[in-house]
């Protein structure tokens, strides 16, 4: 099976990065493939324009960048996204690239009636949340829910995809970052079980 792994980060010396790398490892140890949609290196344009809110009213189709990002995902058995935690949500990059790729028409139907058809068909996804603060700090502030509500729900519920799971990866910036990168590898060694299981 493949999982298309897209990375919400600038920098490609950055540890989401390496957590990909360490997930595309994992894949590839239980046999799997994966593809690196690197948004940033790629130089995707997160900008919701006047194109964009045309293909949303239905007044034109989407522009070839979309397209491709819709394709690569409609080739792939699981979608992996991997990001930094900003202000307490996706980063900028990874959310245009929800906000572009997911669109009326394509991850769903939104009628005027008030009518909802989720187009994507149960399209198993694996949250990696990469955080600078400690695991206690998300807690007391209730980041969980938050994720919970924010993405899980109000981004792939919507659409009809299916989270398996949400993991937050945390004191990334303590400098030994040796258990989130094994982490990363278990969740690539074992994603297609949980699609599998799932199923």
């Amino acid at each position: 099976m493949k999982a298309l792994i897209v990375i919400g980060h600038h920098d490609p010396a950055s540890l989401t990065h390496a957590l990909a790398g360490q997930i595309a490892e994992g894949l590839a140890r239980a046999g799997h493939s994966s593809e690196i949609a690197d948004l940033a290196r790629e130089g995707f344009d997160p900008r919701f324009g006047l194109v964009d809110h045309a293909v949303h009213r239905r007044l034109a189709g989407p522009p070839a960048d979309v397209l491709l990002e819709q394709a690569r995902i409609e080739r792939a058995d699981a979608l992996v996204l991997v990001y930094p935690i900003y202000w307490w949500s996706l980063p900028a990059l990874l959310k245009g690239w929800v906000e572009r790729v997911f669109s009326n028409g394509w991850a769903f139907d939104y009628h005027p009636d008030g009518k909802l058809i989720k187009k994507l068909g149960g399209l198993p996804v694996q949250l990696v949340g990469v955080a600078g603060a400690d695991a206690g700090t998300f807690e007391r502030h209730g980041y969980g829910q938050a994720m919970v509500t924010q993405i899980e729900h109000g981004i792939f519920d919507y659409c009809g995809a299916r989270v398996l799971g949400s993991t937050l990866l945390a004191d990334s910036e303590s400098g030994d970052n040796a258990g989130n990168l094994q982490r990363a590898r278990q969740l690539g060694l074992r994603l297609f079980e949980g699609v599998e299981a799932a199923a």
